[in-house]
């Protein structure tokens, strides 16, 4: 049995060795003469599993350690009988904490009072729903849009786009990329979105690059539609558009889902395929992770709950250090991403606090953190 893997995939090495050869290279380099006679290919977005690349090969099935699958042609796996897997829902409380860490700096560099806020969330799958939770906890006003939602369960709960255009003061997306049919995501915040947002609005995107027409974008920043805009998925990726990264207000490299624990779930996802489809006897837990909690020492005698929460979170993941580093370096967004140090998920640290109240450690809480007795 031979596995062709990206080395870009943590946690994995040793895993499949005692039952197969596994060939490592990086997942811009993968190339068919690689797969003639591979079994499996276990690989990241970068790589696209299309015919070009699995026509004439033995590859039967496909694990990705993403949530996202419009790397995979679906169609030509179908029809040459390729099994495909990803691992969606892996990163889900890494993208939540990269969110928040997003609108609490914002909230310190620009004086904002978020609990005074409207948040649009477009796409309200696994992520937009632990979104929601926390924001309804903190006390912001909710919009909800999610068309196949309302499809399948009614439309009690969600709004359509344009009340999001019309009363959101940030708008964060979390869709997938569909680039035709009913739920069309590609473009789709293009300039007639934007000419018809009614107030300036804050923009977050990690959901894919190409659900923003770029162009249109950096006029709506310019014109100020839209004011404070933070960007961890681009159009292009990895040239990405660097007059974009330098009028954004927060950019990072597709980094946003890049925890430990979120990768190491990955890891065992896929691996856990391959174990099921090949029928091998492997255990799925990664070996030698450190779990061990952290903890973040915050005295909120002096803060309100505003920035008790910001101190906590902010400790926890500054975004901030990862647009820093994009800005230095826009050039060399893949090798930034690909060498990224996976930080830890806001359940990874215990927070040791003094005086505070009791609504901060509910949300906290919410958030994901742990408390120390």
């Amino acid at each position: 049995m031979k596995i062709v893997t990206d080395n870009k995939i943590p946690f994995l090495k040793g895993v499949f060795e005692p039952f197969a050869e596994v060939v490592y290279l990086p997942g811009d380099k993968i190339k068919k003469s690689q797969l003639k006679d591979a079994d499996a290919l276990l690989t990241r977005s970068i790589t696209q599993c299309k015919n070009e690349l699995l026509e004439g090969t033995s590859i039967k099935l496909i694990a990705s350690a993403t949530i996202g699958d419009d790397h995979i042609d679906k169609e030509f796996c179908r029809l040459n009988n390729i099994r495909w897997t990803t691992a969606k829902g892996c990163n889900a409380k890494a993208v939540e904490q990269y969110v928040y860490s997003a609108l609490f700096a914002l909230s310190e560099t620009f004086g904002l009072e978020l609990f005074r806020m409207t948040i649009g969330i477009v796409g309200v799958g696994t992520i937009g729903s632990l979104i929601e939770k926390v924001v309804r906890t903190i006390g912001m006003r909710v919009l909800l849009n999610d068309p196949p939602r309302v499809r399948n369960e009614g439309s009690n709960g969600f709004v359509a786009l344009d009340q999001i255009q019309k009363e959101a003061d940030i708008i964060t997306l979390h869709v997938p990329l569909l680039l035709a049919g009913e739920d069309k995501t590609f473009n789709l915040l293009d300039r007639m979105f934007f000419e018809r947002l009614e107030r300036p609005v804050i923009l977050i995107n990690t959901s894919r690059g190409q659900v923003i027409d770029s162009e249109a974008l950096m006029d709506a920043i310019n014109i100020g539609k839209v004011k404070h805009c933070v960007l961890d998925v681009w159009e292009n990726e990895p040239d990405i558009n660097q007059e974009l990264l330098r009028i954004a207000s927060i950019g990072t490299p597709h980094i946003a889902g890049y925890s430990v624990e979120g990768k190491a779930k990955a890891t065992e996802m896929i691996v856990k395929s391959v174990n099921d489809f090949f029928n091998l006897p492997l255990k799925t837990k990664i070996p030698g992770l450190d779990t061990k909690s952290r903890t973040i020492k915050l005295n909120c005698k002096y803060f309100n709950e505003q920035q008790c929460i910001l101190k906590a979170i902010l400790t926890a993941y500054n975004i901030l250090d990862d647009d820093k580093l994009l800005r230095k370096n826009p050039s060399e967004f893949e090798k930034i991403r690909g060498n990224y140090k996976f930080r830890r998920e806001n359940s990874g640290y215990s927070l040791d606090m003094k005086t505070p109240d009791k609504d901060t450690v509910r949300i906290l809480r919410e958030m994901g953190f742990k408390f120390l007795k």
